[in-house]
């Protein structure tokens, strides 16, 4: 018997803002902490929600990264990131509304494994078809540039 996965499902989530920054969110049964740093009159326990939005992408990448060197068979190790993002941030200064407040990302991808160069572009190539996250950046109008070395 086949299992057949479902293409479209429904994500629930709940949460909690125990005060103006600290927002704790649930979803199946884990849970984290969003939240502004001390200097914006946060308590620093989490991540401020573009920090979290940011981090997504490192997430998505990673996930569909793996798959995709999966069903290509290619061993890509471990990966780790480094990201620079230019923010404008006058729309959550509530200076003016901003249309694209994240103007560009700039992803460095590095995998550990035996991957060649061609290879990674492979996997790069596969992943930017399939990363939810990048699309949305992308299509939300922010530069993504994402780059993958041994």
């Amino acid at each position: 018997m086949v299992i057949r996965q479902k293409s479209v499902v429904k994500i629930r989530m709940s949460a909690s803002a125990s005060s103006h920054s600290r927002c704790d969110v649930t979803t199946r049964d884990v849970s984290l902490t969003i939240d502004e740093p001390e200097e914006r009159g946060g308590t620093n326990l989490g991540f401020s929600p573009t920090e979290t939005a940011f981090a997504a992408l490192c997430g998505c990448t990673n996930t569909i990264g793996h798959k995709c060197a999966a069903k290509l068979g290619i061993d890509i190790g471990n990966l780790d990131f480094e990201m620079e993002v230019d923010f404008d941030r006058r729309g959550v200064l509530l200076m003016e509304e901003v249309e694209v407040p994240f103007k560009a990302i700039r992803l460095e991808v590095t995998a550990s494994g035996p991957a060649t160069e061609e290879e990674l572009r492979q996997v790069a190539k596969e992943t930017e078809k399939y990363c939810a996250v990048s699309k949305l950046y992308r299509n939300a109008g922010t530069s993504v540039e994402i780059r993958w070395t041994k």
